[in-house]
Order: structure tokens, then sequence, then C-alpha cells
């Protein structure tokens, strides 16, 4: 195994996660690209990504994980410790958007967004945590999105579920200081990654009959959206960036890319207001990060 670290990432079928898998395992670290249905849909995703390490000889395996199944998640990463005999770090990137009017979107549609989109960082966490307690160290990225801090019409859902991202991110990143394991969130923008051919319109359409004009936003953004030409790549040398930083000096919040600047004053005014409720509750020094083990 590489020593700079053992990586483990969700969603790595395409997209970010396939992207941050070789970028990471070409700079070091072995990596656990971890992907559903292993053996059927998602086999040649798997077979390419040994393909990737057996050509360039990197520390790179695919493994299986479904997000949303909690034995999927609690097997796979007791197969990665198994292996590899840690986890220090672990990359959140599954999930998936939906763009449509939200009456369109029914319960089922709800809760299946939830399920992957941020039930699905909490079981992966929770997998995690009692390895990194034991190493009294590591490192959680949740990669969420502008689309966390500000609402676009039309993907009120995928908002929604980013929104509830980053309030599980904070979360854990307080109650974990204590423990030297760092929490973040990554936020990219508008990138031309697989994630638009896979997004979802509402099962309900007949409930779109009531609208006027706001029938359109869908197509508007989802085509302003189409139109970005940015480097996906920038995801893969952020977390680099962000996994490479000391222990203790991260910040809680990265944003990757152009596009709603207004998101970077978000970040910074929640930062201040968030200090002041700490603060206010008097549990500032409590959720001050503490190195245990490793810088």
């Amino acid at each position: 195994m590489a020593d700079k670290g053992v990586v483990v990432i969700t969603g790595a079928s395409s997209g970010f996660g396939r992207l941050a898998a070789g970028f990471l395992a070409r700079n070091g670290y072995t990596v656990f690209a971890t992907l559903r249905d292993l053996t059927g849909r998602n086999a040649p995703a798997a077979e390419a990504l040994r393909e990737l390490a057996r050509k360039e000889s990197l520390d790179l395996h695919a493994a299986e994980m479904d997000v949303t199944e909690d034995d999927s998640v609690e097997g796979c990463i007791r197969d990665v410790v198994g292996r590899a005999g840690r986890v220090d770090v672990l990359v959140n990137n599954a999930g998936f958007g939906y763009i449509g009017l939200l009456e369109s979107f029914d319960l089922e549609q709800a809760r299946r967004i939830f399920d992957t989109n941020v039930l699905g960082a909490h079981r992966t966490i929770r997998a995690v945590l009692p390895q990194m307690h034991r190493q009294g160290a590591g490192l959680l990225i949740q990669i969420s999105s502008g689309a966390g801090r500000v609402v676009i019409p039309s993907m009120g859902l995928y908002c929604a579920s980013k929104f509830a991202l980053e309030a599980l991110t904070d979360g854990y990143r307080y109650e974990l200081a204590d423990a030297g394991i760092d929490c973040v969130c990554v936020q990219p923008g508008a990138y031309p990654t697989e994630i638009f051919e896979k997004i979802e319109t509402g099962a309900d359409v007949a409930r779109e009959s009531a609208y006027g004009a706001s029938r359109e936003l869908a197509n508007v953004i989802g085509n302003a959206l189409k139109a970005s030409t940015a480097d996906p790549m920038d995801v893969p040398r952020a977390l680099l960036d962000i996994i490479e930083t000391p222990a203790g000096r991260r910040a809680p919040r990265y944003r990757v890319g152009r596009g709603a600047p207004g998101v970077e004053a978000l970040n910074a005014l929640s930062a201040e207001v968030q200090e002041q409720i700490v603060s206010a509750f008097g549990v500032a020094e409590l959720t001050k990060f503490r190195s245990r083990h490793r810088p």
C-alpha cells in the first residue's frame, strides 16, 4: 500500500469521483474507488479503473459500495480496513440531481435523493469513524455544491439535499474536532461531467399543467448548466490540496470554479455567524480542532 495515506471515494464510476481516483493514486495515495453493481452495469467502469491501475502501476482499487445500503457500506469499509489497515480520507462524492418543478416530484423521488445525497454520506461517515477514532486522525470531505448555499429555480430538491449535506458536515466538524478528525465541504460550480446525463425529471408530470411561464425554468437552467466549459480536474486538484493541508488548518468550505461569486460571501458570513453561535452557547473551546496522533 502507498505510504501517503488511504483514501476511500464514493460514486467513482464517473465524474469527479472517477477523475479524483486516478489523480490521487498518481500522487502517491492508496485509493479505493467505490461504485455500485461492480459486476453489472458498472462492470466496464470497474474494469477501466483496474486497467488504469495496471497500466500506470497505481495503488488503485475498485470496490463495491452502494451508499444507500447499510450492509454494503459497512462491508466495504471492513474490507478496506482489512486490506489497507486504515482509512485516512473519505471523499463523499456519490450523488445525483433532479431538475423540474418541485410539485412534479413525488415523495418517493424526494426520499431517494436524500437517501443518496445526505443519508449516504451519513452512512459512510459512521462506517469509517470507528477506525478514524482508533487512529486519532482522519479527514472527511463532502462534495457539496454551490447549490448547497444558493437556491437554483427548478432544482429545489437537489439544493435542499446539498443544504442538508452542508449542515451535516458542520455538525460533524464541531463534534469531531476534539478527536483530531477534520470534516470539510467542497462546493463545485457547474462542470461538464456525466452528472448531466443522470439528471432526472419529476415523475408526476401532470402537476405541471397548473403552471405558466415557470414551466420554462428547467429548460433555461438546464441549458445554462450544460454550457459550462470549466475543467472538471479543478475538483481533484482541490481535493489533493485539501488532503495535503496540515490537519487543523483546513477551512470548513472550499468553493471551486466560477459562477455565483456570492457563494464565497455566504461562506464568510456563515463562518462569522457560526462563531457567534458557538460562543453564545459557551462551547467555542470545545469545538476547536485538537490534533491527536498525527500532524
